[in-house]
């Protein structure tokens, strides 16, 4: 009876793993790491900096922050399983962007959008650059 050849010894995904091990050490992408995840944690915590912590909008930047800053450790930590995430990382400070107005019971302050729109726009960026490094590694392995 012959075996079945295991997938973790796969030429390909060998190839794979090496190729974003090494995408994963260059320095654009872990500066884009540290910086999502420093975005993240003042997402986290911008409810308290700013002054809008008993505004329901500070849930929803406790938990996008949080959510940010983990996807940004996932990057640092295991890149060839992340590389994708970065449309979320995206999603998450379009999200940040538009939340003063589509939370319910929020009250929208000067504070609040300045806060949000330029925090969303850092993250939108962030996640941006992520996938543009992760289309441009699959466009060298072709």
């Amino acid at each position: 009876m012959a075996t079945q050849p295991r997938i973790e010894d796969h030429p390909d995904l060998m190839s794979m793993r090496a190729h974003y091990a090494q995408a994963s050490a260059r320095p654009s992408l872990q500066a884009a790491e540290r910086l999502s995840l420093l975005t993240g944690l003042y997402m986290a915590i911008s409810p308290w900096v700013v002054g809008f912590d008993g505004n329901p909008l500070a849930a929803s930047n406790l938990v996008t922050g949080i959510a940010l800053a983990v996807l940004a450790l996932g990057f640092g930590s295991a890149y060839e399983r992340t590389f994708g995430m970065g449309w979320v990382a995206a999603a998450i400070g379009a999200w940040t962007i538009i939340s003063p107005w589509a939370v319910q019971h929020a009250s929208a302050t000067t504070g609040t959008i300045v806060s949000n729109t330029i925090t969303g726009a850092v993250a939108v960026l962030l996640g941006l650059a992520t996938m543009a490094m992760a289309a441009r590694g699959r466009g060298h392995r072709s």
